[in-house]
């Protein structure tokens, strides 16, 4: 399935919600101490280039410095699933000078990593849910299939023998397709990359046959026509793509893939330059 023309409309109707955070910030700033931001701020993207918090980050950024009237730097600090980046952000000083954009698999690296060099409850505090949204299964334009039972159907036919990419291992992706590959009774290899936009070009290159990325980070791809839409991972059709049917449509009821990213700073932050909590701790 193509959904060209499609990826604008979406990175619009996300643009403007991204415009009403920036416009909000005015008014959190006004409940920070008296000459906050005095300097640049840095939002840590703990992912590489061209993925869906860096998109998002590039978003914020021009609406962000035109409301607080400072410099917003966008620093990419990718690998170890998000982890080199967050210590960062973690380890910071606790001024409100230092936020951190991070994926679902925030939420699951301390049961997988019993050693961290820091706690995600301790050491940072969360500020607000930026984006949610459903995650799309895609495979290379040259894999014969265009649905997902199709694509299991192939896997089956030469077991072990297909790829496919995530963002890395222990990703909020490699989680979901082992979890639907045990569902589906398939076996296939895992290749890990560093970062979304990696993933998403080698599946457009051939050298993996399946990915699960978020609409921003897989529409570019899709556009070309490098890239087939197989399903949606929401438990309903995604209104921006109502011909795409969902993994549930697709004989994997009750299967939910949706990814949220979420900004938080640094723990400790003192109550007049803190951002209002949003999100449970």
């Amino acid at each position: 399935m193509q959904l060209t023309g499609r990826s604008t409309f979406r990175l619009d109707a996300w643009y403007a919600r991204l415009i009403g955070l920036a416009l909000c910030a005015l008014g959190v700033a006004e409940s920070f101490a008296d000459n906050y931001p005095s300097r640049p701020i840095r939002i840590v993207v703990p992912t590489q280039a061209g993925a869906a918090q860096d998109i998002i980050a590039r978003l914020l950024q021009p609406h962000l410095e035109k409301s607080l009237g400072q410099p917003i730097i966008v620093e990419n600090r990718s690998g170890a699933s998000t982890m080199i980046g967050t210590d960062a952000v973690a380890k910071a000083a606790p001024d409100g000078y230092s936020l951190l954009i991070v994926p679902t698999t925030f939420t699951v690296n301390a049961a997988l990593n019993t050693k961290l060099a820091f706690d995600l409850e301790r050491d940072l505090e969360p500020i607000t849910v930026l984006v949610k949204n459903p995650l799309i299964f895609a495979v290379n334009a040259k894999v014969p299939a265009r649905t997902l039972q199709e694509f299991v159907a192939l896997a089956k036919a030469e077991p072990g023998k297909l790829n496919y990419g995530t963002s890395g291992a222990s990703t909020q992706a490699h989680l979901l397709i082992e979890m639907w590959s045990a569902r589906a009774g398939i076996k296939m290899q895992h290749v890990p990359y560093r970062g979304g936009a990696p993933a998403a070009l080698a599946v457009a290159a051939g050298e993996t046959q399946l990915v699960l990325l978020s609409p921003l980070g897989i529409l570019p791809q899709i556009d070309t026509g490098l890239v087939r839409a197989l399903a949606t991972g929401g438990l309903a059709r995604d209104p921006k793509f109502p011909d795409l049917p969902t993994a549930a449509e697709s004989g994997f009821p009750g299967f939910e893939a949706v990814q949220w990213l979420g900004l938080l700073t640094t723990a400790g932050t003192p109550p007049r330059t803190s951002w209002p909590r949003s999100t449970p701790r």
